[in-house]
């Protein structure tokens, strides 16, 4: 027997002693088990349903039937300066995105060099401190 059934929405032992079990832990899970067990199929018929009508309207967003590709006012000269205008617009979104991808990678550059600037100033102290202890246990021994 596989786990979904087991757990399918109906008065089931294993559903029964969760709904318990959830109202002696904290009441809210024990009330969602019994609205589980209520209305679960519902749930899943609903869920189904608000997948397959946002699946549409995206498809036609996608599809352009909302979207700038396919629309016409009836006008062709407010058309023909809406496209100008949206085809100025989608220049000017390009150019930003070439802008930020130059200042996304002159910051990255900018972290190397201060990354590498902490490790150099890292390796010089602590060869240094090498050095100082070096010639601390040197003058020692004499």
């Amino acid at each position: 027997m596989n786990q979904s059934a087991l757990l399918r929405p109906d008065w089931t032992p294993a559903t029964v002693a969760l709904m318990v079990i959830g109202f002696m832990v904290f009441w809210p899970l024990g009330l969602a088990m019994l609205g589980y067990i209520l209305f679960g199929d519902r749930f899943r018929d609903f869920k189904r349903e608000a997948n397959r009508s946002a699946d549409g309207i995206f498809s036609k967003c996608r599809s352009g039937r909302y979207g700038r590709s396919h629309f016409s006012t009836g006008n062709v000269a407010f058309d023909d300066w809406r496209k100008a205008e949206l085809d100025r617009m989608e220049e000017e979104r390009r150019k930003l995105d070439e802008m930020r991808a130059e200042f996304d990678s002159y910051l990255r550059e900018l972290r190397r060099a201060k990354d590498q600037e902490e490790f150099d100033r890292f390796m010089r102290e602590r060869a240094n401190a090498r050095k100082d202890d070096g010639a601390a246990s040197g003058y020692s021994g004499v």
